[in-house]
């Protein structure tokens, strides 16, 4: 289903290229040895080079390098044996070299592709023009005194890589999922942890608008959006914008802008920089970087299995659909709790408890999978309990519930509260008997054509046997005794 808006003069669609920015994961920086530890002290990370001290030469880090061809080949995107640093110039207070350590013309990781789910069951694939490494700048810090803006240039120096789309999405929804999807796959390969909110993965939106079979018209860039939902609301609040501006007479002009949640708008910047405006050349200090085919080789070798291959997998191996599949692969460490769950026995059975009681008692209990109190081995002794009959589905959310509240191990539960399932038929035909001598009148409206009745008695009985008879046990007994 195609996404457009509409203005005065008819229907219009959204161009938008996406630039992510995402943090390496490394211990130190791109090109000196500082810690890249988030949270430390304000300019307590910073060694001479990210301080632009004169003099001082930059080192490539070699893990910076490996995790961007490990980005490169989980996008499906090809790796340049052979790159380049350039320097970016401008001035700014959280640059003290005067200029950015980047790569333009040279970058080490090519065209890719990502292939994103959007919720009509629909898939889209989007493509990647390139990846670049580059240092991040320090931060700037307004809000610390009433005339005086400070730097903190703990997080000068550290690697991002910039992801670049295509100008292939053409919705917010699609924009999100682009995002989402992006961050699933840079945390499935543990090459950036993906944490927004931390700054560690963000943002820059380019947004157009174009009539159908137009060409591109100008675009603006929004800079650093730190969320999802600021992404998708900037696009529709940019887009509109443009839109009143065509129809008005007036011309979009190309600039960067910044997204304003609390107000609802996008504010201009500045002019949008061309590349000569930065006056890119070579780094005279960095020699190309050349790689090894056999490098990138056995770096693919080692790779983790990735969201859509997982998912894929799940539903053939484990007979999921691919709504659940979809869910459980979200996260890495989701997937391998169902995956230890599973292995052994009822797939289904596994993510439906997962996708239902299981994540809403973590919902409930505010936890991450990781801190969750009921671990992988007794959530597979629960379902094991109702496999063999020792419980049922209703007892065993009980069960779920004082697993999440003590700790305790299923069957420790399930004999200290007395959980066992009924299965003695003579128990459950003596309740059978009263429930069906008790409510005649239902019995004969039931013979006589109200099916659903039959669902009062099988609660009744399961009422008298405080939940614990077995359900199927129940129902034949109540049909042979109510038949006759």
């Amino acid at each position: 289903m195609t996404y457009t808006l509409e203005g005065a003069t008819g229907t219009w669609e959204i161009v938008v290229g996406l630039e992510v920015h995402a943090q390496v994961i490394s211990q130190s920086k791109l090109f000196s040895g500082a810690s890249t530890l988030f949270g430390g002290e304000p300019n307590t990370q910073v060694s001479l080079i990210d301080a632009g001290f004169p003099g001082m030469l930059p080192v490539i880090n070699h893990e910076c390098v490996a995790q961007a061809i490990r980005t490169g080949l989980g996008l499906k995107a090809h790796i340049n044996l052979e790159s380049r640093f350039d320097r970016k110039n401008y001035f700014y207070a959280d640059l003290p070299q005067g200029y950015q350590i980047s790569q333009f013309t040279h970058p080490i990781v090519g065209s890719g592709v990502v292939e994103i789910e959007l919720s009509d069951g629909s898939t889209r694939q989007i493509g990647v023009t390139r990846l670049h490494l580059e240092q991040d700048a320090g931060k700037l810090l307004h809000d610390q005194d009433p005339k005086r803006s400070f730097v903190d240039l703990n997080r000068a120096g550290v690697a991002l890589m910039e992801i670049v789309s295509e100008p292939d999405i053409r919705s917010p929804e699609e924009a999100g999922a682009y995002l989402r999807k992006m961050r699933q796959i840079l945390r499935y390969l543990g090459t950036c942890d993906g944490n927004m909110d931390e700054g560690s993965m963000r943002a820059d939106v380019n947004v157009s608008v174009r009539k159908a079979g137009e060409p591109f018209r100008t675009r603006c860039e929004i800079k650093n959006v730190n969320s999802i939902r600021f992404v998708t609301q900037a696009i529709e609040i940019e887009a509109m914008r443009q839109i009143e501006v065509w129809e008005s007479g007036g011309s979009v002009d190309q600039e960067t802008r910044l997204f304003d949640p609390a107000r609802g708008e996008t504010r201009s910047l500045r002019s949008k920089e061309d590349a000569h405006d930065y006056r890119y050349f070579p780094d005279p200090d960095l020699l190309p970087l050349v790689v090894e085919q056999a490098w990138v080789d056995e770096l693919k070798a080692h790779l983790p299995e990735l969201p859509d291959d997982k998912r894929a997998r799940f539903q053939t191996e484990y007979g999921i659909t691919a709504y659940d599949s979809g869910v459980l692969v979200a996260e890495q460490a989701m997937a391998d709790f169902y995956e230890s769950v599973a292995k052994g026995r009822d797939g289904k059975m596994t993510a439906a408890w997962m996708t239902g009681d299981f994540f809403a008692a973590l919902n409930r209990t505010g936890k991450a999978i990781e801190e969750s109190p009921v671990g992988a081995d007794k959530l597979g002794g629960m379902l094991d309990l109702i496999t063999d009959g020792t419980i049922n589905g209703k007892i065993a959310k009980e069960v779920l519930e004082t697993m999440f509240e003590t700790g305790e191990a299923p069957l420790e539960i399930v004999e200290r509260k007395g959980l066992r399932q009924v299965t003695d038929t003579g128990a459950i035909e003596a309740a059978a008997d009263e429930i069906i001598a008790a409510n005649q009148d239902k019995v004969e409206q039931y013979l006589g054509g109200k099916d659903k009745l039959f669902g009062f008695f099988v609660g009744q009985v399961m009422k008298a046997t405080q939940g614990k008879a077995n359900p199927a046990i129940v129902n034949d007994i109540l049909k042979k005794k109510i038949h006759g």
